[in-house]
């Protein structure tokens, strides 16, 4: 059962970068982060609670918590919804499923964990295959800017944020259950969101030219996508080891370059292939060598 649960999680993660891109043909991406974010809070705080999980965080907690928010829903979000626009959503899977990269760049980085040379190697082999997708195997072009879109770098830099997120965290994972860590972590990004939709976006006026297949994909980004595959993602985690889980998440990728040849007529070529499996051996030789520095326990999750 928990392998099943892993799985639906995952396969549902893969899909909503398809729903982001229907969705986008209708509203803008704030009121898509605000309504998916309004619909996976209650969820996924009705579970913590069904849990008796739920534990109102101390005075001096709640700034840590407001930080992983926004950047781990806010400005995550922002990066990657914008990024669709003009970015394919196979490219983003495959850019996104490089994350485990930068974690253990970050962690060379600020933790002064070493890489050893079979990392290194993974490291570089998972560039070349970004490199790969992005320039359609034209990578000079890349360089000089006729190929890749500004969507492909705004999805970039979402991964290495949720690189910097998954660091700053593992102080909170180490010390109370992570249902109730991203519950509160999603409640704050959420808040930010507020800001971003009243403030500077367009309030909630785009929300009627919502058609049947923009809350379609609405539902599937909000119950689906930040409700129940959490829950699903969660429970799996209870049965099993969190380095074993992770292996789970590079199914993502692989869903979202199927649906999206199926749903958004995205090609999968040749190239996209090698490249994926590029990036896919890369983040494995990374994740087979452990870091030689131990650290707090982390646990893997998408957004």
């Amino acid at each position: 059962m928990p392998i099943l649960e892993a799985i639906l999680a995952v396969v549902i993660w893969g899909g909503t970068f398809i729903a982001t891109k229907i969705a986008l043909r209708e509203v803008s991406p704030a009121t898509i982060v605000w309504l998916r974010f309004a619909m996976g809070v209650p969820i996924l705080g009705a579970a913590v609670m069904l849990r008796r999980q739920f534990v109102v965080p101390k005075p001096n907690e709640w700034g840590f918590l407001a930080l992983l928010g926004f950047l781990s829903v806010t400005f995550h979000q922002w990066l990657q919804a914008n990024g669709l626009i003009t970015a394919q959503a196979t490219t983003t899977a495959w850019i996104v499923a490089c994350t485990p990269i930068f974690i253990a760049l970050l962690g060379w980085l600020v933790l002064k964990e070493k890489l050893g040379w079979l990392r290194s190697f993974g490291i570089g082999l998972a560039a070349v295959g970004v490199l790969l997708i992005i320039s359609k195997g034209r990578i000079t072009d890349l360089l000089s800017g006729n190929e890749g879109t500004l969507g492909d770098f705004l999805v970039f830099i979402s991964a290495i944020n949720w690189a910097v997120v998954s660091i700053l965290s593992r102080r909170e994972l180490a010390r109370q259950p992570a249902a109730r860590m991203m519950f509160f972590m999603m409640l704050m990004g959420w808040g930010f969101t507020n800001i971003w939709i009243f403030g500077f976006g367009p309030g909630i006026s785009e929300i009627k030219l919502l058609t049947t297949n923009g809350w379609m994909a609405m539902l599937m980004l909000g119950i689906l996508g930040s409700g129940l595959a959490y829950i699903a993602w969660y429970d799996a985690l209870q049965a099993l080891p969190a380095s074993q889980l992770g292996v789970f998440l590079n199914i993502e990728p692989l869903v979202t370059a199927i649906l999206a040849a199926f749903i958004l007529s995205e090609s999968i070529t040749i190239l996209s292939i090698l490249g994926g499996c590029i990036i896919l051996a890369g983040v494995y030789l990374v994740n087979k060598s452990p870091a030689s520095v131990p650290t707090e326990p982390e646990i893997s999750i998408s957004l």
